[in-house]
């Protein structure tokens, strides 16, 4: 049983393309299924960010500056979009060890259809519930005095950023979720996102920081996003003069790119190792 089940694992395409696209999509739509029965969870999930928001941005926001002057709460929105996408690599993780413990990726690999429809299923339906998660953002920043000031394209170019920022985390915790394998090891991961997170220009300017604190958030990967989104929201901006700060919208997208050409194959070739 074991020798057919990899046998069937291997057959990347047991059709064609489209047949890829329909198990692709089939997997997404047991994600929306999983949701409609656990509402709850992707509540909290989407309530989280906006808790964030309302917190830094009244409770805190009157004591915080923004370098070169400006309002704090479009300095802010901004910088919580990418955090945004960032903290969702929990869930990710989670789902995918919680499946792997309970044996439905063995019960998939077992299946006629392509192995890493799975994976694509699972990363297309938390790429459209951060689409979700950013639009109800973007509306609690909207109520509490955010407005984006650049043209319609440059909006939607910062939505782009976003969305590849995300769709590169999405990666990386599906590659770990198989890596780590079981759910309580996904908290040891999300205690080091924090600090990632919190090292970056998301809610305060580097040249406020302390000196080589500054330097490791010029260089945040989640700077170069937050950055490049103020500039094409028209919002303000860190006042750096770094070559990542004057960069930072080619670094917005080399960063998810490089981890995604990293993480994607290191995620699929797991896949097919399992239970070799």
């Amino acid at each position: 049983m074991t020798d057919v089940r990899e046998d069937r694992a291997h057959e990347e395409t047991p059709g064609d393309a489209a047949r890829w696209v329909i198990d692709s999509w089939t997997m997404t739509r047991r994600e929306f299924a999983r949701w409609a029965r656990n509402p709850a969870g992707v509540l909290l999930a989407l309530f989280f960010p906006v808790m964030m928001l309302v917190m830094f941005a009244l409770f805190l926001g009157g004591s915080m500056t923004v370098a070169g002057g400006g309002d704090y709460t479009e300095f802010l929105v901004p910088g919580l979009l990418v955090l945004t996408m960032a903290f969702g690599l929990e869930g990710t993780m989670t789902a995918i060890t919680r499946d792997l413990g309970r044996g439905v990726l063995d019960r998939f690999r077992s299946l006629p259809m392509a192995p890493t429809a799975v994976l694509v299923g699972r990363g297309i339906a938390d790429l459209l519930e951060s689409v979700v998660a950013l639009l109800i953002v973007l509306a609690v920043g909207f109520a509490l005095g955010w407005r984006w000031h650049g043209t319609l394209s440059a909006a939607l170019g910062a939505v782009g950023l976003l969305l590849l920022l995300r769709a590169a985390m999405l990666a990386c915790g599906i590659w770990l979720g198989l890596v780590v394998g079981r759910p309580e090891l996904v908290m040891a991961v999300q205690i080091l996102v924090w600090p990632v997170a919190f090292t970056s220009s998301a809610f305060a300017s580097p040249e406020s920081m302390p000196g080589w604190l500054g330097a490791v958030a010029e260089w945040n990967p989640m700077s170069a996003t937050a950055t490049a989104v103020r500039d094409l929201f028209g919002n303000p901006g860190v006042a750096g003069t770094s070559w990542a700060a004057e960069h930072a919208l080619f670094l917005a997208v080399l960063w998810p790119v490089l981890l995604l050409v990293v993480a994607c194959p290191m995620a699929a070739g797991r896949f097919r190792s399992l239970s070799r």
